[in-house]
């Protein structure tokens, strides 16, 4: 709890200086440039939606980092994620994950009910009593298949969004992966709301319990940073542009 609290503080004082990378769904002001002849009619104009810049003022730090953590993936994830997959059934890995999702129910209700959701609040309630009784402790999604309950997300990161935070600068950390200022808060401020280390004090058992989630979630998804690599000029680019634009997305919705 030390730790959490350390990053917490440590995390705030570097998100102070932030406010200058605008949250990205504020609207700004953009001109496009009128490249058409004077003579030539137009019934409308059409509008562009501004782009919001990536804040990347440590980009070679993060650049080493993703080296670091694409060695790391080579060497040491996708060998031990291969293993897994092939010792335990893909059913079983669902289940898991299943899981993992169903005890971070805390983590989405308060943050649903800090962003004034309360559809998602009601949803992520319903889905966390079903799946926690009758899909056997949330072992399976019986909310979602039988009920068509969909899974609720919502972090603090994002909660910091709809108040108007900006996302601050880009950063890769290591381990961790793409985040930013107000996301890498939002990951510690989360960790004290995750009930499991509650339940036990013991650092091994929530390294063992995070390496579990992150091999289980790869061994479903294999491909996925591979072939991002493959079909991309720069990986670190297109890493980094993958994971904004799915965060600003996540911000933008109003559902799940």
């Amino acid at each position: 709890m030390k730790t959490a609290r350390f990053v917490v503080v440590l995390v705030v004082l570097l998100l102070m200086p932030c406010s200058l990378v605008a949250a990205p769904h504020h609207k700004a002001l953009s001109a496009l440039p009128d490249l058409l002849d004077e003579d030539t009619n137009i019934e409308e104009e059409v509008e562009e939606p501004p782009e919001v810049p990536t804040y990347d003022p440590l980009e070679p730090m993060n650049r080493f980092f993703f080296e670091v953590n694409d060695r790391l993936y080579f060497w040491v994830l996708k060998p031990v994620s291969k293993g897994y997959s092939w010792l335990l059934p893909e059913e079983l890995r669902e289940c898991i994950g299943s899981f993992f999702q169903n005890i971070g129910f805390p983590i989405t209700f308060l943050n649903a009910a800090l962003q004034a959701d309360g559809g998602k609040m009601l949803k992520a309630t319903e889905r966390f009593l079903i799946n926690s009784t009758i899909g056997v402790y949330g072992l399976v999604d019986v909310a979602g298949q039988e009920f068509g309950i969909p899974p609720q997300r919502a972090d603090f990161g994002q909660t910091l969004g709809r108040w108007g935070i900006g996302e601050g600068i880009y950063l890769c950390w290591p381990i961790v992966g793409p985040s930013n200022i107000r996301d890498s808060l939002g990951l510690a401020v989360d960790s004290v709301a995750n009930p499991l280390p509650y339940v036990y004090d013991d650092r091994i058992i929530d390294l063992a319990l995070y390496s579990s989630s992150k091999v289980n979630s790869l061994s479903l998804n294999p491909d996925l940073y591979e072939d991002l690599k493959r079909y991309s000029l720069d990986p670190y680019v297109a890493s980094r542009q993958a994971y904004i634009e799915y965060r600003r997305g996540r911000l933008a919705q109003k559902d799940n």
